[in-house]
């Protein structure tokens, strides 16, 4: 007879998941109401409010997709994109790939600016490519790039978005809590998120919000939205304020449960200060990877916090060790991707996993697992480079 399932006990710190806090753990196991339940609904408004603080925005359709990230960039897409459009989509990375998927599955016109994995979108090239396209509807960027840990200028896109009076699109599924994001005051108009990186929660929900521009785009649109369940016209009723609600789907009850939990956590540590969180435990890691000779792939300037993608040294077996780590220490780090598959590591700092105890764990254990496979590294100066970070 098959057994209940109980996974064992991990130290989250690769590309997302993250580790969830037990606060939010246990916001989970409380009863389940109806999703038209008053006190429910009232949990929706807290829950839109908080989203908003999250955002940085007042924009009044702001609200959690029920499914994950990748449905919350579908979301924006298949709203705002229809057939003949133009969307500029910047790739530097996986997800801006998929982007591009997005746009050609709606029948949208993708005109790809690309970057070398691992450099932030260049706003030179983008400036080009509306230059060279007329009609332009959309700029798609990611803003925070998981794949290889670089950080885009999502501010000054933006701005060449709306000097030639286009909308923008923008994944921001590492950044909303860990790295500086204002979107009312970038202007963006279009962004999605998700709730498995530095917000803590387990995956399964995606934060989107979309500007008064966008909504207005949405109503103006010439065909039916392509996907029922993702068409913001209608899920509006349901989430669109008041007690009074349109049924349109059988919300996650117990997933927002932990995801309103979350947002309140944040609250309470504030937004900035979670900020400057992530990039002080990333500063004393990256203190003790580079003490021991391993080395970032993206420059200083552009590197994201909470993400820190380094190369694996000459002549280790890289799946090897994260074997190792997981089965000795029960710690996940991650893999490269696509191009970088192999030559990098991608070691996350998020949300509840973002703290001096797990950067001085995953430094320990990577170091004692590497002396032991003979690699290439100085042994015993990383956690001291590290500590004389917390000791400043």
């Amino acid at each position: 007879m098959t057994q209940s399932f109980h996974p064992p006990v991990r130290t989250l710190m690769g590309p997302g998941p993250s580790d969830v806090s037990p606060r939010v753990l246990a916001a989970m196991a409380r009863p389940t109401i109806g999703h038209l339940d008053p006190e429910f609904i009232r949990m929706m408004d807290e829950l839109k409010q908080m989203l908003q603080y999250a955002f940085k925005t007042e924009n009044a359709l702001t609200m959690p997709v029920s499914a994950p990230g990748s449905a919350g960039m579908e979301a924006c897409f298949v709203n705002l994109v229809e057939p003949g459009d133009k969307v500029i989509v910047c790739q530097n990375g996986v997800f801006g790939g998929r982007m591009k998927e997005n746009v050609e599955r709606f029948g949208g016109i993708a005109i790809m600016v690309e970057d070398d994995w691992g450099k932030p979108v260049d706003p030179i090239k983008v400036e080009a490519a509306f230059a060279a396209n007329s009609d332009v509807k959309v700029l798609a960027f990611v803003h925070a790039e998981t794949s290889t840990g670089v950080m885009s200028d999502a501010k000054a896109l933006c701005e060449i978005a709306r000097k030639h009076n286009a909308l923008t699109i923008v994944d921001t599924v590492t950044s909303l809590g860990g790295s500086e994001l204002d979107v009312d005051g970038w202007g963006i108009d279009a962004v999605y998120s998700g709730t498995q990186k530095c917000l803590s929660c387990p995956p399964g929900i995606s934060p989107i919000s979309f500007s008064e521009r966008a909504v207005a785009t949405v109503a103006a649109r010439k065909s039916k939205t392509p996907s029922w369940f993702l068409d913001k016209k209608l899920v509006m009723g349901y989430w669109g304020g008041g007690a009074k609600r349109a049924y349109h789907h059988t919300a996650p009850v117990n997933s927002l449960y932990a995801f309103h939990e979350a947002l309140v956590m944040l609250e309470e540590e504030g937004l900035e200060n979670s900020w400057a969180r992530h990039s002080h435990h990333h500063n004393a890691l990256r203190a003790g990877l580079e003490a021991m000779g391993i080395n970032f792939l993206v420059d200083e300037e552009y590197r994201l916090p909470q993400l820190n993608s380094v190369f694996v040294p000459a002549g280790v077996d890289e799946a090897e060790v994260r074997s190792r780590l997981l089965q000795d220490y029960n710690l996940e780090i991650g893999a490269g991707l696509g191009a970088l598959a192999g030559k990098v590591w991608r070691i996350g700092l998020m949300g509840a996993a973002c703290n001096k105890r797990n950067v001085l764990f995953c430094l320990s254990a990577l170091e004692s697992t590497l002396a032991q496979m003979d690699a290439p590294i100085s042994v015993g100066k990383a956690l001291p480079a590290a500590q004389s970070v917390y000791n400043d």
